[in-house]
Formats: C-alpha cells, structure tokens, sequence
C-alpha cells in the first residue's frame, strides 16, 4: 500500500532514514536535504511496515526532482510503484519533467532509471568530493569496489 509521507508517518520515515542510511541527510549538486522533511511517499507492507520510499522537491512549475528512492526488498515491483507515483503527482503539478541524481558507481540505480525511460542529460565530474566537505561520512570507494566522484543527473520528459 503506497501512503503519501505526513505527520502521522514522518516519525517512521526518520527512523527508516536512520536505520537504512545512518542519516536523514542528502547532499548532492542541488542542494542539501533532510529527506524526512521531504514531500513523498511510503510503500508499506501488509503488517504496515515500511519497505520503500520516495522523496521529492519541485525546483520550478517544470521540474520535479526525486531526492532519495528505497525499497527493502528488490525485484518485488516497489520502486518502480514508487516511481509511477512521483511520475503522476509531478504531472498533475504541472511539471514537464522528473530528474535524479545518483553517483557514478551506482550501476544497479543506472539501470532501473534507463529501462524506466530516465536519460543522462549531465554528468557533474568530481562533484561528490564537493560533497564531501559537508557530508565527510560519504565513501570513497563503493561495496562494488568503484570510486564514487561523479554524480550523474538522469532526465525523464513527461510530455
């Protein structure tokens, strides 16, 4: 059941930030978020726990921007869920356009964006040693032994 992130939810939000990423806390190339005070949604479980989630911000009347996208379980069809959902409320704001941003060396993230239509439009070199400088937890290197540096920004037209 997918249910939008309130103030009955945000507690549980804050917590599953914590116990899946350490922190509530994004920093990317476009700004630096606390992702439990975030617009989203939640993806619950039949015992209503939560197993995936959504955060989003709307930059102008033309962009929606996913900040953080989770599912506990994968192949089981819960980010994608999630990602229809972002996909719909963005164009019923009126927005032409949903982006992301993910690191170079999430390959699995590169991926599930492309078959889900989602296309490279930039490519920020060296932007997360950038943030690094607020956020110093950030890895060098990822669990696939790739050096994280780059963030890479996919774009998805809704039109």
């Amino acid at each position: 059941m997918i249910e939008m992130i309130d103030e009955d939810n945000r507690e549980k939000v804050s917590d599953f930030f914590a116990n899946h990423w350490g922190t509530t806390e994004m920093v990317l190339s476009s700004g630096v978020y606390h992702c439990d005070e975030l617009d989203g949604y939640v993806y619950k479980s039949a015992k209503g726990e939560i197993v995936g989630l959504v955060t989003y911000i709307r930059h102008n009347e033309d962009i929606c921007e996913v900040i953080s996208l989770d599912s506990v379980y994968e192949g089981q069809g819960i980010g994608s869920s999630l990602m229809c959902v972002i996909e719909e409320k963005a164009r019923e704001l009126g927005a032409k356009a949903v982006q992301l941003i993910t690191t170079n060396d999430n390959l699995h993230a590169l991926s599930f964006y492309q078959k889900r239509g989602y296309v490279l439009k930039a490519v920020y070199p060296n932007a997360v040693e950038k943030a690094r400088t607020v956020k110093p937890s950030i890895p060098f290197v990822a669990s696939n032994g790739i050096p994280i540096r780059d963030e890479w920004l996919l774009y998805k037209l809704l039109i």
